[in-house]
């Protein structure tokens, strides 16, 4: 009885051996298994046109070509002027032959902040410049010689501000410690500058307005400082 189980297994297994190799595609309608049908190389359309390429190697279909940089030019600018000085500079730039083409060039309206000084002076000689020293010294103030500007040497600087307010403030307080003959002044008086500015200029117009001269400068353009 084994020995025919053993018998017919084997059977068993050759049949199905003989089946997946379609060796019995012919007898009863018996189809090999799909995945070695000979019939789905044939199926295929210009096989020899397949290239299996390396990881990374494909662009995706969104890849587009990488665009070129951009050339610009160099960003040049004249000034600052004072208000009634910038006329004349705007009308020296539209003069340029061949002129610059409209927008090409801006006018920028920049602040200039103000500064003042708590100052003591102006002494008349090197004698009464040493006693204040010397007073200023017992006070414990903290003080330093002028240098400039010029109307301003021979004397001292209490500490220099950026607002009136802030300068008027301080000498308050020194005051408070006993300092009686200091005053604010105006080293540097706010106003609104003004730049020319060229912000995209090629080699041949950075040249000319490099050479074109300006009132106020005596000089033509620059390299834009920030």
């Amino acid at each position: 009885m084994l020995r025919t189980v053993v018998l017919l297994l084997a059977l068993a297994n050759a049949l199905f051996f003989a089946w997946t190799q379609g060796w019995l595609a012919g007898a009863g309608g018996l189809r090999p298994h799909p995945e070695r049908e000979p019939e789905r190389l044939a199926r295929q359309v210009h096989p020899e046109h397949i290239v299996v390429l390396p990881p990374g190697g494909a662009a995706g279909p969104e890849a587009t070509p990488a665009s070129a940089p951009q050339q610009h030019g160099a960003c040049l600018e004249a000034g600052p002027f004072a208000a009634g000085a910038v006329a004349s500079a705007r009308a020296a730039v539209q003069s340029l032959q061949p002129a610059l083409p409209p927008g090409s060039w801006q006018d920028v309206a920049v602040t200039r902040p103000g500064s003042w000084m708590v100052y003591m002076g102006r002494y008349p000689n090197r004698e009464a410049l040493a006693k204040k020293e010397e007073e200023l010294k017992r006070t414990r103030v903290a003080f330093q010689p002028v240098d400039e500007p010029a109307e301003f040497t021979m004397g001292f600087s209490l500490g220099r501000h950026d607002t009136r307010d802030g300068a008027e403030r301080a000498l308050e307080q020194l005051g408070q410690r006993g300092v009686r003959s200091a005053r604010v002044v105006e080293l540097v008086a706010p106003a609104t500058l003004h730049l020319l500015r060229v912000a995209r200029a090629d080699a041949a117009l950075a040249e000319r307005l490099s050479a074109l001269r300006l009132p106020a400068l005596g000089r033509g353009f620059a390299a834009c400082a920030g």
